[in-house]
């Protein structure tokens, strides 16, 4: 199976539609072509049908059998490419970093090396008894996330 052919021929599906990105390419055993896309505004089932027709329209079956599997991201599953963030701005995120500290906010803002979690706690007042709840925001880099997840909040 010619793997750089396929490569490019899943780049130029992808290619004729800007708000789409490649997640994840892999060839597995069996000649089974696994294709993961996600869109910045969501990935439609035509779209996922487009892409797959655009590759396989390509490759001949009579040369080499293979089979082809074009999917999105499952939610449960962590955020792979840094674009996936950008697409989650404003929802909740559960991020392990590689120091095994645990952080969980809504998504404000994402920059080329960072991202920005905004979340609300309740801490003891300054003055007198009682608790008020405080907004915090932390700024988190790339490097340090070993694992971030879209919560689901229902």
């Amino acid at each position: 199976m010619d793997k750089e052919k396929i490569r490019n021929l899943v780049d130029l599906a992808i290619q004729e539609n800007s708000e789409l990105f490649l997640i994840d390419l892999q060839f597995l055993p069996e000649n089974k072509i696994y294709v993961e896309i996600d869109g910045d505004s969501g990935v439609s089932l035509n779209e996922c049908i487009r892409v797959s027709r655009g590759i396989e329209s390509n490759l001949d079956r009579e040369e080499e059998d293979f089979s082809l599997e074009v999917t999105t991201p499952d939610v449960a599953q962590p955020i792979k490419v840094n674009r996936q963030f950008i697409k989650n701005i404003d929802r909740t995120l559960a991020i392990r970093l590689k120091n095994d500290t645990k952080l969980e906010g809504i998504l404000k803002k994402v920059n080329s090396n960072s991202i920005e979690l905004e979340w609300k706690t309740r801490e003891p007042k300054p003055v007198g008894k009682g608790k008020i709840t405080v907004v915090k925001t932390t700024t988190v880099s790339f490097e340090d996330i070993a694992e971030a997840k879209v919560k689901i909040i229902f």
